[in-house]
């Protein structure tokens, strides 16, 4: 949709299955690999991104869905982000916007309202490729508009951060407030001794 308006387009496909053998270490203990590393540091340098899954008994591929449960659930707060995914038939269609939407919002991201679903007999139909165009000038819509730096600039300091997190909300704790004096052994003023 941006390169039919005569503007560059920079695309990186991130393959999930090359980050296979950092998962495991990944999910049991929170340490990210190289590879790992560097598809984390491509996912928060984006604009925008299309988070695309293969679906197998109605739900997206477990690689897919374990890759997004071991961000940091900052990192993609606001993130524009069109969803798609592909199955054998269409009674896998509502994973995209069941299983996969709901992913994406608990991560904070901002899914463009079209999703795009995909199985063998759609491949041929002209309406896919409307879906897709739209899905795209929809991504445009929101990356052009900086909505990312927008809503974090503005609102970061009032979503909750976990501890270490790429929120960094920790080096804010006010040290100075009551409820730290009190746990440091200290007395609120005016209390009795």
């Amino acid at each position: 949709a941006a390169q039919r308006d005569g503007r560059t387009v920079e695309t990186l496909n991130l393959d999930l299955r090359e980050l296979l053998p950092e998962l495991g270490a990944a999910l049991a203990s929170g340490h990210l690999g190289p590879k790992f590393t560097k598809a984390v540091e491509a996912l928060k340098s984006s604009d925008g991104i299309i988070a695309a899954a293969p679906v197998y008994k109605a739900g997206a591929r477990g690689l897919f869905t374990s890759f997004f449960q071991v961000l940091d659930n900052d990192l993609l707060i606001a993130k524009p982000v069109v969803l798609a995914a592909t199955a054998g038939t269409a009674r896998h269609a509502l994973v995209v916007d069941g299983e996969m939407r709901s992913l994406f919002a608990f991560l904070r991201t901002m899914t463009t309202p079209t999703s795009v679903f995909a199985s063998t007999e759609d491949w041929q139909d002209k309406a896919l490729g409307k879906r897709i165009d739209r899905a795209a000038r929809e991504l445009v819509v929101l990356m052009e508009s900086e909505v990312e730096s927008k809503i974090t600039d503005t609102s970061w300091d009032s979503y909750q951060h976990e501890f270490g997190s790429a929120g960094g909300n920790e080096l804010g704790i006010d040290l100075g407030s009551d409820l730290m004096r009190l746990a440091a052994g200290g007395t609120l003023p005016g209390a009795r001794r």
